[in-house]
């Protein structure tokens, strides 16, 4: 406690005494007695139980008998607090809350608030025992006297506050009772419990709770927020002035408010003022200097939620829907979202924020200013482990936030990463011939060679084709002389012609694929290449694409950015399969780990020869096959695929380094279809007669990468076996193809 410091005295006036008021008054206090009376038999009857129940407990080393009623942690924090989501380097991504509250520590919180409080609102704090009898009396005169006074200990507001608290947690707040709306009963066991509270808890940390639950503002309850809210200081540092303005505010938050009531507001604060000087904690002169002082406000409204996130608002959603779809957090929707919006729980995620800045500024510059609402996306894998390092898209959030355009999807993830009515993925694209490395997997875990000559001429592939399958029967075909069908055609006419498989997949030439398709032991073994590396539709909840249809074998089948850099970090990774993971912990308000993920891979899901062959081709697209038209060169061991569905409105290119597995997106992220053609459209002021996965999507993939390659692992990659890989012999190799 502080030196008390006298009060001043003034002289005395000499007053006139009206007999009449005198008399008055000394009836009102006789009947006021009477009249109170059988309260404060109720009362004192009331608290004889707990004084007995304490004598009791005092034996037996505490006074839980007194708080039987309540949750065992109903005062071991502050039931509503802020959540965190925090980056890898634990720099801010977002905060969440229902009620913006951070806890802090007593010795957080400036002298000027703890006696500025005390001084206000219970000036007796550290020698009553919970309950203060001499205020309870004194608050009966007055109110005797036709007054109002409170007789509520700083201990008592305490217990409401937490009792208030524990209820809105609940979802229970039709039963929170406010101070004025108190009657005996609860008057009595808010007194009990103060009383238990006392003897388990010091007065430093019931002053600490109760400044860290107390609301001040609908923005702001607990002191740090309330002092970031009206000043953008933390409570640490708040001045005389500012921490009797905030003092005086818990008695009327809406009547002191000095944004709406500044003159209300000074006042309610000079009234502090004067108890702090009256009860020592203050001398004459800080008193009048604060007095003097006008109110000077820096308002900072909470901006809460992932649209005002500091950085990648859309991995933000990815990760609480993460946390809303697992019931490790809850038993159900609701539990989980309440443990995010008042759990103050800190969310360690995998983001990297030196790549996710970039990944930012390259989708602005690929398609930021877009009044034709054409979406651009990157998403970043560490193969191996399945850390997702960066997610990123042109759209925003909200309006304000200088995009093209705004969108609450997200265009990376399946559509089933949402909970509730809240908005999850587009539910992917088509990948178009992003898909043909599925064909090579399945070619190469045949044991057949890279330098196979297939041909790649036959466009036909009739109703009654003799596909070898051991599951179940192809579906569809490539036959003009069928109603309704045509024959398979590649993006180029120069093009059918016999050539290797490897030129079939690093050119992009369809009827190569389909000719390795023909050549395949088994069709199913497509299906299993595709499982092996996870891909699945967009739409989530592990619904699986269908390779068993001819159609699909080209990409025509929605497939999210991230499960396609996933599948093909599971390519970088010598065929180890690893699950995509967002959060590496979670912990309690308290600092206690309750969840989170860890790296779940499963070697050998894909033969690590076929994988580390199929590298190898791709390594080639970028040389001499669809994405040598792609200016911009890593300078380091790279491989990728190019692709480009029919309408040339969803491109891609997803490509990998050692270290690093990226998906890039540019087209509709709606899926118009041939409504919303890409074709004869101008981006950043250049025309495109149509667009390819190498035009705009490669060199926002290259241009990314080049700028954070060096973060990750960048060497060469594993050799393939050569019996795999052969050299390609005599065929030839012409122009690249712009092949989809």
């Amino acid at each position: 406690m502080p030196k008390r410091v006298p009060s001043p005295t003034s002289p005395a006036v000499p007053r006139r005494r009206n007999l009449f008021r005198a008399t008055g008054i000394t009836l009102g206090w006789f009947l006021g007695f009477i009249g109170v009376s059988a309260l404060c038999g109720a009362l004192v009857a009331g608290l004889m139980v707990p004084a007995a129940a304490l004598t009791e407990t005092a034996v037996a080393g505490g006074s839980a008998a007194l708080t039987t009623d309540l949750p065992n942690d109903v005062f071991s924090a502050p039931p509503a607090q802020m959540t965190r989501v925090l980056a890898a380097d634990g720099s801010l991504i977002a905060t969440l809350f229902d009620e913006n509250r951070t806890r802090i520590r007593l010795d957080q919180m400036s002298p000027n608030i703890k006696n500025a409080i005390v001084a206000v609102e219970d000036y007796r704090f550290y020698q009553h025992g919970g309950i203060d009898p001499e205020g309870i009396f004194r608050a009966l005169a007055v109110d005797a006297a036709g007054g109002h006074q409170g007789a509520s200990t700083l201990t008592q507001q305490y217990v409401t506050n937490m009792l208030n608290e524990n209820l809105i947690a609940q979802g229970k707040d039709a039963q929170v009772v406010l101070n004025g709306q108190k009657g005996v009963n609860q008057k009595i066991k808010e007194m009990k419990l103060a009383i238990g509270l006392e003897e388990k808890y010091s007065k430093d940390q019931i002053l600490a709770g109760y400044l860290n639950v107390v609301g001040f503002n609908a923005n702001a309850y607990g002191i740090q927020a309330a002092s970031q809210y009206f000043f953008s200081v933390d409570a640490k540092d708040l001045t005389l002035p500012q921490g009797a303005l905030l003092a005086g505010l818990v008695n009327g938050p809406s009547l002191y408010d000095p944004t709406v009531h500044p003159e209300a507001a000074k006042g309610r604060r000079d009234l502090v003022l004067d108890a702090m000087l009256q009860h020592g904690y203050i001398d004459q002169q800080q008193h009048d200097d604060a007095v003097n002082t006008p109110i000077q406000l820096k308002v900072n409204p909470p901006k809460q939620g992932c649209a005002y996130a500091a950085q990648a608002q859309y991995f933000c959603d990815y990760v609480l829907h993460q946390i809303e779809n697992d019931p490790a957090y809850g038993a159900t929707l609701d539990e989980r979202d309440q443990k995010i919006m008042a759990g103050g729980l800190t969310i360690k995620t995998t983001l990297d924020p030196r790549l996710q800045g970039p990944a930012q500024a390259q989708v602005d510059a690929t398609a930021g200013a877009n009044p034709d609402k054409w979406g651009a996306s990157l998403v970043t894998i560490e193969p191996g482990t399945g850390k997702v390092l960066s997610m990123a898209q042109n759209s925003r959030k909200l309006p304000d936030q200088g995009a093209g355009f705004v969108s609450d999807y997200n265009f990376n993830v399946d559509s089933s990463d949402s909970a509730g009515n809240s908005l999850g993925g587009v539910g992917g694209m088509q990948p178009g011939s992003t898909m043909k490395p599925v064909t090579l997997a399945a070619w190469l875990g045949e044991g057949k060679s890279t330098n196979q000559v297939v041909d790649a001429s036959k466009r036909r592939y009739g109703i009654y084709y003799p596909w070898k399958t051991t599951c179940q029967p192809v579906q569809g075909w490539f036959d003009s002389t069928v109603p309704q069908s045509s024959d398979l055609q590649n993006d180029e006419p120069n093009w059918y012609r016999p050539m290797t498989v490897r030129e079939g997949i690093y050119q992009s030439i369809n009827t190569a694929t389909f000719a390795s398709l023909a050549g395949l032991n088994d069709f199913c073994d497509v299906q299993r290449a595709a499982d092996a590396i996870g891909l699945h539709l967009g739409s989530g909840n592990g619904n699986k694409i269908d390779l068993s249809t001819l159609g699909n074998i080209l990409g025509s089948q929605n497939v999210a950015p991230l499960t396609m850099a996933n599948a093909f970090a599971t390519f970088d990774a010598n065929g180890t399969y690893c699950s995509p993971m967002s959060i590496t912990e979670v912990d309690d308000s308290q600092g206690n780990k309750i969840g989170g993920q860890t790296s779940s891979c499963q070697a050998g899901a894909l033969k690590p020869d076929v994988a580390k062959a199929v590298t190898n081709v791709l390594q080639d697209v970028l040389t001499k096959g669809s994405g040598l038209l792609i200016p911009q060169k890593l300078g380091v061991p790279d491989a990728a695929k190019t692709g480009t569905n029919e309408y040339n409105n969803q491109t891609w290119v997803v490509g990998y380094t050692k270290g690093l597995a990226t998906a890039s997106f540019f087209g509709d992220p709606f899926n118009g279809g041939p409504t919303r053609l890409g074709r004869n459209i101008t981006v950043n002021g250049k025309f495109y007669p149509a667009v390819d996965g190498a035009f705009i999507a490669g060199p926002q993939w290259a241009q990314y990468m080049q700028g954070v390659v060096g973060l990750y692992d960048h060497g060469n990659f594993d050799a393939p076996p050569q019996n795999l890989v052969s050299a390609p012999g005599t065929v030839s190799q012409p122009t690249p193809s712009k092949g989809k």
